[in-house]
């Protein structure tokens, strides 16, 4: 978790949970009336302009009293800090209690594998790895099956020649 005490590292999480569903979503002002604005937040500056001051009946502007509590700001919802990896040499300065890694999205399968076997040495969390292990699962169930298969079949038959459809066709002329 973080550097404080896990409790209270707990607790504050929770709290920006809570936090976060009592946030409305904010929206550009005449986003709703116009199909030409977007509702990408955007800051009212005209000198008139309600929501800037604030009328009642208009929808609240971005604030600082909605901000969570400063010790969860840039943590993971798991509690751990975000380190971004794009190989086995980034996993060198990790702190597993503190940090969890994410495997960078243009990373490949290869080096995906490598990465997510280093991390279970050293026992740090992989937060994108469940996809990885999914993936990999089906793969592995594949292979096994195509082995269970090449071993029942211990002396293959001799499949027939395959014949294109120009020769079915003359040989079906030549029966009629």
């Amino acid at each position: 978790m973080t550097q404080q005490d896990p409790r209270a590292a707990k607790k504050a999480l929770e709290l920006r949970r809570q936090m976060k569903h009592k946030k409305p979503n904010f929206v550009r002002s005449e986003s709703w009336r116009y199909v030409r604005i977007k509702e990408n937040w955007r800051r009212p500056r005209g000198l008139d302009h309600k929501m800037r001051i604030k009328y009642d009946g208009w929808p609240p502007g971005v604030s600082v009293g909605y901000g969570g509590p400063k010790g969860t700001r840039g943590l993971h919802p798991s509690g751990y800090r975000e380190v971004l990896a794009y190989n086995v040499e980034g996993l060198k300065g990790i702190d597993p209690k503190t940090q969890a890694i994410r495997i960078g999205h243009t990373v490949g399968k290869r080096k995906r594998a490598k990465i997510i076997v280093e991390a279970k040495k050293k026992r740090i969390t992989v937060l994108n790895a469940k996809e990885v292990i999914q993936k990999e699962e089906g793969l592995t169930e594949e292979k096994l099956e195509e082995e269970q298969e090449k071993t029942e079949a211990v002396q293959p038959s001799k499949p027939e020649p395959r014949q294109g459809k120009t020769k079915k066709r003359k040989e079906e002329k030549r029966e009629q």
